[in-house]
């Protein structure tokens, strides 16, 4: 039990700007579920067994719609399709997970996967309590915004126009501090340009899985250099 406590203490400063994100966006997404008919119980259920983020916003326009199965599971695969490139990134650092592997598979998000890149546990904290807690935390601030927003949205009303620039905030933050902690900034400029080039020549609806495809190899493309730089294989690869 104390090294569940202590590697709760050390996982929770690292999910305050994450806090602060998701209970503005999830507080947001209650209140229009809620104008939408749906109340905070069908909400919290929502957030708790899908934890989509963006997709979940675009499952109201679903709910309100006529019923298209196939149409949602496509866009619902569009939209979160980037969460192939994350979990293959991830796989040396949840393969000692165990029976928790399921859980941090699940709860895998955007913010949890910045963190989880760029943060190594303390020493003396074991690493698969450290990215159980942040998973945990992260995923919990989601299911409270909304469930506080569905419970307010119908005593309450007001423009909401402009309060999901609070996760472009919340990304900006997150790049702010991986570059502050990384010598090396090759991969987060590789990351600008790739998707900067994508934006411009596929558009703001198609370029994200072409810019992770060409991140993801030219990542690749550079792993053997990385693993000689830092030691990480037992003989120079020519």
């Amino acid at each position: 039990m104390q090294e569940k406590t202590k590697a709760l203490k050390a996982a929770f400063p690292h999910t305050i700007p994450i806090l602060t994100g998701f209970m503005f966006l999830g507080m947001a997404y209650g209140i229009i579920m809620e104008s939408k008919g749906y109340h905070a119980g069908w909400t919290t259920l929502f957030s708790l067994v899908t934890f989509a983020g963006s997709a979940q916003y675009v499952a109201i326009t679903f709910l309100t719609a006529s019923f298209n199965p196939t149409a949602a599971l496509m866009m619902t695969l569009m939209v979160n399709a980037r969460h192939v490139f994350y979990g293959i990134s991830l796989l040396e650092k949840y393969q000692k997970a165990g029976k928790y592997k399921p859980y941090l598979i699940f709860g895998l998000c955007d913010e949890t996967f910045s963190i989880v890149c760029s943060t190594k546990p303390p020493p003396g904290i074991d690493q698969t309590w450290f990215f159980l807690w942040i998973t945990l935390l992260n995923h919990s601030y989601w299911v409270l915004g909304s469930l506080l927003g569905g419970l307010v949205g119908s005593l309450i009303s007001f423009d909401l126009q402009g309060l999901d620039f609070v996760l472009t905030a919340l990304f900006v933050v997150i790049f702010t501090n991986q570059w502050k902690s990384q010598d090396d900034h090759k991969p987060a400029i590789c990351g600008v340009v790739c998707s900067t080039v994508c934006l411009i020549v596929f558009g703001p609806n198609r370029f994200l899985i072409p810019s992770m495809v060409i991140i993801l190899l030219i990542l690749s493309g550079w792993r053997r250099s990385y693993l000689e730089k830092y030691e990480l294989v037992e003989e120079p690869i020519p």
